[in-house]
């Protein structure tokens, strides 16, 4: 696994795309799409594929659109899945402020990509990464390169599927099915973590497991995900989360023995737009250490918009009572930040 932070750019496509050997792709979103409300993530993929004689990857964009009408908040999965004959190395995901974490990685066959985005994201904020391809050219190539996206938050399910065909033909909407868990073969394990779980049930693929709320890294086909927990402490439920929604398992996970040791400390070494309006609205950018998880507060009131990578953190500043100086502080499980001085003004 892999934490890649790198620049950002490009612009937003929707949901399903086709794509010839060679030529470039477009997309379209579903014309039967429902109303988006409250937290939303749609997936876009696009770019050409290698050509039919070395040498020389094809190339493509995989993308992902917040699309509601809130922040989008928790973690976003996002999967790549390739067909015989091609395959793909960790791809340079493109974003910034690095107010996230981005994880990722390939499976040994060099078909399937699964990452990780935990960050903060304003509606119609879009986001991507590039990915290489490579081809075994022994071999005809025929199915679809599918990218799916998801979102504990997101209850609707249509725009998290999209495919690309190798042979040019117009792949058909996909919505995934509801998931459904049958349960735990382990539910006890130490706090450090590290326990081995399977979770079965059925419509799983493409899934993310969530133990107390954070994911744990594994693989899942359609009717099993095996992953290993992270740490925790006490009993923490348990939850798979797919294109096709969100369910909790009947039995949550109960952690034994001591918990792991907290994270170290927050520090802010540095704020930008150290002032603003008393009615608040001010943009700002906090860098730092040990940010991850954070949430910012000025003056003690929690501010808005609030995103919280390792070493950086975005937010948006409440209103307060009135002109002058207040503390700006981050707070992580590991307590919070020394503070730094924003000033409002009137």
């Amino acid at each position: 696994m892999i934490t890649r932070l790198v620049k950002a750019g490009f612009a937003a496509a929707l949901s399903v795309t086709t794509l010839a050997t060679g030529a470039a792709a477009s997309s379209a979103a579903p014309a039967d799409a429902p109303a988006v409300q409250g937290q939303h993530v749609t997936a876009a993929l696009n770019g050409f594929l290698p050509g039919t004689t070395p040498p020389g990857p094809g190339k493509l964009s995989v993308g992902w659109t917040s699309a509601g009408t809130q922040d989008l908040t928790g973690p976003t999965h996002i999967t790549v899945d390739l067909p015989p004959g091609l395959t793909t190395e960790l791809g340079m995901f493109f974003s910034t402020p690095y107010d996230y974490t981005f994880t990722e990685s390939v499976s040994p066959d060099g078909r399937h990509l699964d990452a990780v985005l935990i960050g903060t994201r304003r509606p119609g904020r879009y986001e991507f990464m590039k990915l290489n391809v490579g081809r075994d050219y022994t071999r005809q190539l025929t199915g679809q390169i599918v990218v799916t996206v998801s979102n504990p938050n997101d209850t609707d399910p249509t725009g998290h599927v999209t495919a690309l065909s190798v042979d040019g033909t117009t792949p058909a909407p996909v919505v995934q099915a509801p998931p459904t868990v049958d349960g735990l073969d382990t539910t006890t394990g130490p706090g450090a973590g590290g326990t081995a779980v399977t979770v079965s049930g059925g419509n799983l693929a493409h899934g993310m497991v969530l133990v107390g709320g954070v994911p744990a890294a594994g693989t899942c086909t359609d009717t099993a995900c095996t992953v290993t927990t992270p740490g925790g402490s006490g009993s923490a439920p348990v939850s798979v989360v797919t294109p096709g929604g969100t369910v909790a398992a009947p039995a949550a996970f109960d952690y034994t023995g001591a918990p792991p040791p907290p994270p170290p400390a927050p520090a802010v070494g540095n704020l930008t737009n150290a002032g603003g309006p008393a009615a608040g609205g001010t943009q700002v950018y906090l860098q730092g250490t040990n940010l991850t998880y954070g949430t910012v507060a000025f003056g003690g009131v929690p501010a808005a918009h609030v995103s919280c990578g390792p070493s950086f953190c975005s937010a948006t500043s409440p209103a307060a009572a009135g002109p002058g100086p207040v503390d700006v502080t981050v707070t992580t499980a590991g307590g919070t930040s020394a503070p730094v001085t924003f000033t409002y003004t009137a």
